[in-house]
Formats: structure tokens, sequence, C-alpha cells
């Protein structure tokens, strides 16, 4: 499947103030990392996917265009999606992008 270019410009552009982000192709899109650690990515039909972290993702959940994520039939704790009109809230991807920061700064460095 091919990678929505639209919504990978978008988080590019969430990502660009940030130091050290680097893309790498996962979960058939494209995952973008800090410190070794997954932030957020791009999966399946633009979908923008944000590593919140098992502690924030009922707080995600409660945000309006938020959902798990499913990988191979089964839900992946700690990560949620992001789809539809909801995606051009930039405060939202703001909000999501924070809790992904604060989960990657609570995870052990990665050598």
């Amino acid at each position: 499947m091919a990678i929505d270019q639209g919504a990978a410009q978008m988080m590019r552009e969430d990502l660009a103030a940030l130091d050290g982000i680097s893309e790498k192709k996962m979960f058939g899109g494209l995952g973008y990392m800090r410190g070794g650690h997954m932030l957020t990515g791009v999966v399946s039909h633009g979908a923008l996917l944000y590593r919140v972290g098992k502690t924030r993702q009922d707080v995600a959940l409660d945000l309006p265009g938020v959902s798990m994520m499913q990988g191979n039939g089964r839900t992946m704790g700690g990560f949620v999606i992001l789809q539809g009109d909801a995606q051009a809230d930039d405060d939202l991807r703001a909000r999501l992008l924070s809790m992904a920061l604060e989960n990657a700064a609570e995870l052990p460095p990665k050598e």
C-alpha cells in the first residue's frame, strides 16, 4: 500500500521544530523516531500514529478522532491513531505529540 504523502508531510511539519528526528519505513507506512524510540507514524489510509504509552492512552482515547492502534488482529497497547477530519486540528495533533514526547522521555535510553 502506498504511503499517504499528505499525511506524511503533515507529520514532518509537526516534528520539524524537534531535534534528532529520523524517519523509518515500518508498519507498512512511516515511523518517526527520536533517540531510538518511536514517537509517531503514518499508517495505512493516512492514519496518524502516536505512541502515547499505556499510562496516557485513556486520556488520548477521550479526544475526538482517536482510537486504539490495531496490528495483526490485536490491539497495540500504548499506541493510538488519529483519523478523519480530526487530523486537521493542529492543537489536537500537538497534544498527541506532546503525550508521545512525554512517553519517550520516560523510556530507558537506547544505546
